[in-house]
């Protein structure tokens, strides 16, 4: 298991400057955020990856999404991640991370209904997979389907719901991404839930029970890591969270809590 942080959390002008601390501070490598500007950032991370910087990932960073409501949006949402696919596998990282969607609907708020049936959500997610799926195989890089917790997403709540996606698509280019501040919300057992993911989860996000670093709420990262440890997890795991202090003294000691909880 590979820990890797998040590119925003850390301190520093540049990549590589986020890189030096990242490395001092006892993380593995950077995940990227998939913005709009992407595209336009991808010579200097060229550049950072050819001076030894270790990309493992990126997370989509948008307004649309594979599971959009507007057929427009969607398409946009799914060459906007065939751009990050793309360019991730050429930087030498995992995948690119994508949700059903967030923000778009919720049955747990008020007006408690969304314009679409579940029938319907399944159809548009599979659709989207699939081609997505294709190119991920194309370039060498993985899909990693986010289930979000009921109250940001309506679709893809649960790390079940994720892995029924991926065994009715059938490609090994879509897998899961387990998130423990999510899975703290949703699942029944947060670590029986990795087990049954066996074969599908391929990358983690890391943030306690209060959304903020490891170590600040009450989550069992322990126990979640023996789950990993169970199914064979050797992929990335990164930091997705938001930081209650000065980032340059926390972040040093978050990799070290999480590393005495490895075993």
């Amino acid at each position: 298991m590979k820990l890797v942080c998040q590119e925003q959390l850390l301190p520093g002008e540049s990549i590589l400057e986020k890189w030096e601390f990242a490395a001092s501070a006892g993380f593995d490598g950077i995940e990227l955020q998939g913005t709009d500007g992407w595209r336009g950032r991808l010579d200097d991370l060229r550049a950072a990856r050819d001076r030894g910087v270790v990309f493992s990932s990126v997370c989509v960073i948008s307004d649309r999404f594979i599971g959009d409501f507007e057929e427009e949006r969607r398409r946009e949402a799914i060459e906007h991640m065939k751009h990050l696919l793309s360019g991730i596998a050429e930087l030498g990282g995992r995948g690119a991370i994508t949700p059903a969607a967030f923000g778009l609907a919720t049955r747990r708020l008020p007006p408690f209904e969304v314009p679409r049936t579940e029938e319907e959500d399944r159809r548009v997610l599979l659709e989207a997979l699939e081609e997505l799926g294709v190119h991920a195989e194309s370039v060498g890089a993985l899909v990693l389907l986010e289930p979000l917790n009921r109250y940001e997403d309506h679709m893809l709540n649960r790390v079940e719901q994720a892995v029924e996606l991926c065994e009715a698509i059938g490609r090994p280019s879509i897998k899961v991404m387990g998130d423990l501040f999510h899975m703290n919300i949703e699942e029944d057992d947060l670590d029986e839930a990795i087990r049954q993911a066996n074969g599908h989860m391929a990358h983690v996000h890391l943030a306690d029970s209060n959304r903020l670093q490891p170590g600040a709420g009450h989550t069992d990262f322990a126990g979640a890591f023996g789950a990993l440890r169970d199914i064979g997890f050797d992929g990335y795991m990164a930091m997705e969270c938001g930081i209650r202090g000065n980032a340059r003294e926390i972040l040093p000691e978050v990799a070290r809590h999480l590393r005495s909880r490895m075993g």
